[in-house]
């Protein structure tokens, strides 16, 4: 046993998986990047791999160092992902949409030795680094110029050898942070959370099981590596596991990515609920052929029965929707046979995952085993138990460990009921949930009846303050016909069998579009505070 206790923890990992399809698919395409015209074998890949692996080395980069990451999807962020695997370092990608401040209190937590950034950041990344007090002993910009304070990424590697660096005897072992990614922080200051080999290795698994995904597919994620949607369902960690080939894409376009189904016969596409929607509009006109899909995989909020109705008829019907968290990956999956019966709701447990809905208190948080009735009525706090996918610990953060882990679970603070197949609907978050006349409101219950409305594209429902009630729901709406009014959605929510007259929206406003983070969640905690602006100036229609 203690021979196989060491071989398992030491050639278990998932840069020796990378490296077992190195060797067997050596003249099989990794990567296409559609940008540049650029397509790269296994073998091709590699090389580049260890261009930037030996750079790292040479400039002292190894065990443990922290190698951060402010990258659009692109190719050099897929040999950073591997290449620091290699060295024992830790990848770090954060994303690239946050501000100076935001990214300041990333480099100052993880204090990186190395940023690898996208031109268009430099300024935020400079002003970052000022802030923070952190100086990386190196800052390489992928598509851009040396000067004094940064190198290019082509200078930085260009007289690199392409000699294998990767050694198994080295020391890798499956409990080695590999990676670490921030929470997106939509509650408050964002959160590190290490991933380990093994964690990198099991989430591959669950992606190998779940699509099925195989060294047969070709994938294209049009969200970003930098969250765990991003990277790991169909992005680097699954994809470069298995054997896969992958389409980059940078920047989501509804027009390309149909024209790269065609192009390249893509088999996996990967999107947030809002993709879906501009690529069904987009399929609608353009009616490509996409006969090489196996599917499209969607998670970030519940796909709605109509939505799904029509994404199975337009564009595939092998549609998927996982639910989870940065910290334990997806851990509720719905599949194509689930659809559209189940649509609304987040799924049921993943294979090596224990989903349950437990009791809500005031004043503590109930035991793992305080179920709620599985009557898809009373509502509960979602928990999760995910020993394969998830580390159980924050960096440098014992005290939102001890908060957010207990007894082997994550108490996610989402709001859900389940039925008796144990299929869970999200409801909402503690932190916003609707208190009105002393009735308990969820925004998603609201949102679900205002986009059956044929006039409405998309909404997000928050409150405001009220002197009488405590507070009223208010609802944001992209309009999909210019015809709608606030009076005509009061009117069809008073006449819904859905929704309690109490629940129906008191104010209005129409928007151009819903703010969403990066993960395709809807900004609740942002509309709130944008709610209050609005009612204090005037902003909102009452009805």
């Amino acid at each position: 046993m203690d021979n196989f206790k060491e071989l398992f923890e030491s050639r278990y990992t998932w840069i020796e998986g990378y490296m077992r399809n190195v060797r067997r698919y050596s003249r099989k395409l990794a990567i296409i990047d559609p940008e540049s015209n650029k397509k790269w074998t296994y073998a091709e890949f590699n090389d580049d791999v260890n261009r930037l692996t030996n750079s790292l080395v040479s400039i002292g980069i190894g065990k443990k160092d922290v190698v951060m990451l402010d990258l659009l999807n692109c190719p050099e962020f897929a040999f950073a992902y591997v290449a620091t695997q290699k060295i024992h370092a830790v990848c770090c990608p954060v994303s690239y949409r946050l501000s100076a401040g935001e990214l300041a209190d990333n480099i100052e937590d993880s204090r990186p030795k190395v940023i690898i950034f996208d031109s268009a950041n430099e300024k935020t990344v400079l002003e970052a680094i000022d802030i923070s007090g952190h100086k990386p002993e190196r800052l390489i910009v992928t598509n851009g110029k040396s000067n004094g304070e940064v190198i290019s990424y082509k200078d930085f590697v260009k007289d690199a050898s392409t000699a294998e660096y990767y050694d198994p005897a080295s020391g890798y072992n499956i409990y080695d942070e590999t990676t670490r990614l921030y929470t997106s922080g939509t509650t408050g200051r964002a959160k590190g959370v290490s991933m380990t080999s093994i964690n990198e290795v099991l989430s591959a698994h669950d992606v190998m099981i779940h699509f099925p995904m195989s060294y047969r597919d070709v994938t294209m994620n049009t969200t970003p590596w930098f969250h765990r949607g991003g990277l790991h369902c169909a992005g680097p960690g699954p994809a470069l596991y298995a054997g896969a080939t992958m389409v980059v894409m940078s920047h989501f376009d509804a027009l390309k990515t149909l024209q790269y189904v065609w192009q390249f016969k893509i088999t996996f596409i990967i999107g947030v609920p809002t993709v879906l929607e501009a690529l069904a509009d987009e399929q609608e006109r353009q009616a490509y052929d996409l006969q090489t899909l196996k599917g499209i995989v969607t998670m970030g909020s519940p796909l709605e029965r109509s939505a799904c109705i029509r994404y199975q008829r337009v564009l595939t019907p092998n549609i998927y929707n996982g639910y989870g968290t940065t910290e334990t990956f997806w851990n509720t999956f719905l599949r194509p046979f689930d659809l559209p019966e189940n649509a609304g709701t987040a799924g049921a447990s993943c294979v090596d995952d224990d989903v349950r809905v437990v009791k809500v208190y005031e004043d503590h948080r109930a035991e793992p085993d305080e179920l709620i009735p599985t009557d898809s009525n009373e509502v509960g706090e979602v928990i999760i138990c995910s020993p394969a996918k998830s580390p159980y610990l924050y960096f440098n953060n014992e005290e939102e460990t001890e908060k957010k882990y207990y007894k082997g679970f994550i108490y996610t603070n989402d709001l859900a009921t389940w039925d008796e197949n144990q299929f869970i609907t999200i409801v909402g978050r503690k932190d916003d949930m609707i208190i009105s006349s002393g009735e308990n409101i969820y925004p998603t219950e609201i949102e679900a009846v205002l986009n059956v409305h044929p006039k409405v594209k998309d909404c997000i429902v928050t409150s405001v303050p009220d002197k009488i009630r405590g507070q009223v729901v208010t609802a944001y709406i992209v309009k999909n016909d210019d015809s709608l009014t606030p009076e005509e959605l009061d009117d069809f929510c008073k006449k819904s069998p859905d929704i309690a007259n109490f629940k129906r929206p008191r104010f209005y406003r129409f928007i151009p579009q819903i703010p969403f983070n990066a993960t395709g969640k809807k900004l609740h905690v942002k509309i709130k505070e944008t709610a209050a602006k609005d009612l204090k100036n005037g902003l909102l229609y009452r009805v």
